[in-house]
């Protein structure tokens, strides 16, 4: 790599979050000598506008990483599994936003204000976790580290931005239908390629990508997995309900966690309030609280509802909100790439 800048790849460009990729990118003026944008064969020949200049879309194919030198994927996991080794093998660092990597060994798991010491341990791929970890992992650690951790508890509200513009369009033209008295037929959520959809407007779905044997959802266990792999601690105990809310953009989260040694709330709020993208807002009386209006177009992670639990000495309850497209996906893996470049 040049010091004078960088061959960056973005792979699903035209997407929700490879489109927030190229704005962050941009503005967090990453190094990037040449950018090249990667989507489908339908997309490829028209062009998106970085730092000033119009860029034509090339089509994701193995040749287009020639000279690649970070690659950041958020075109679906099938894609990643096809090109991301591709992409490698032509140089190129892959930073991924799918679950394709997530869980191999081989693969460090990274948000950087919890373990970005394991970016070193790549062997050409990076993966990035799942929105809704990475919100809580963020505001869990300074709790970690301070207490340690027995067992953790989430539900998520989880927005439909999260599924995709398809599904942010739905939500649109759902609500419009509803509020008209007309008649609403989803073809989204809660899973694209299932046979059977709910309408989101005015309602809630408890579920988030495919159910399996053990009756969680895919999502569901994406958080258990994650978490522990991030925290380099398979005994803490997570358990995780993913629920989709019709709300356009920012995940929030119902977190308690048991703490391994007994803590003050005051304590607890200035390990929070020091912690690397964490902002504490925390007062019921003022009606002082994250929420997902709020947390729109901000990288940071927003945590408040802090108390104690009523019935176990050392639990914590939490209410944890991000915008799920920037925080939990394009922010977070532009900052490994920051990562990656400041460890070599």
């Amino acid at each position: 790599m040049t010091i004078q800048g960088y061959t960056v790849a973005v792979v699903g460009a035209t997407g929700a979050v490879g489109q927030q990729m190229l704005k962050y990118l941009e503005e967090r003026k990453f190094p990037v000598k040449e950018l090249r944008p990667l989507a489908s064969k339908r997309s490829a020949g028209g062009t998106i506008s970085f730092n000033g200049q119009e860029v034509t879309i090339q089509e994701a194919t193995p040749e287009a990483f020639e000279g690649v030198e970070i690659a950041l994927f958020s075109a679906g996991g099938n894609v990643s599994k096809a090109l991301a080794p591709e992409a490698v093998k032509r140089g190129a660092v892959v930073i991924d936003n799918t679950s394709a990597y997530r869980m191999d060994p081989n693969v460090p798991l990274i948000v950087p204000e919890v373990n970005a010491d394991k970016i070193r341990e790549h062997q050409g791929i990076i993966a990035n976790p799942n929105c809704s970890t990475i919100q809580m992992v963020v505001a869990l650690k300074p709790l970690l580290d301070r207490y340690g951790i027995e067992r953790i508890i989430v539900s998520t509200y989880q927005a439909v931005s999260g599924a995709g513009w398809q599904a942010v369009t739905e939500l649109e033209e759902q609500s419009k239908a509803a509020l008209k008295g007309e008649e609403v037929t989803p073809s989204v959520l809660p899973v694209g390629k299932l046979d059977k959809h709910y309408q989101i407007a005015f309602n809630v779905i408890p579920q988030i990508d495919v159910g399996l044997e053990n009756g969680f959802t895919f999502e569901e266990m994406k958080m258990v997995n994650e978490t522990k792999k991030i925290f380099g601690n398979d005994e803490i105990g997570v358990t995780a309900t993913c629920v989709r809310v019709p709300v356009m953009r920012g995940h929030s989260e119902s977190v308690y966690v048991e703490l391994k040694s007994d803590f003050e709330l005051e304590e607890v709020r200035q390990l929070l309030s020091d912690a690397p993208g964490v902002v504490v807002q925390d007062d019921i009386q003022e009606q002082v609280y994250p929420m997902p209006l709020q947390a729109t177009d901000r990288t940071e992670t927003f945590v408040g509802r802090l108390r104690r639990d009523l019935t176990h000495p050392r639990g914590l309850n939490m209410w944890v909100v991000s915008d799920n497209l920037l925080k939990g996906a394009a922010t977070n893996a532009i900052q490994i790439a920051e990562a990656l470049i400041a460890s070599r």
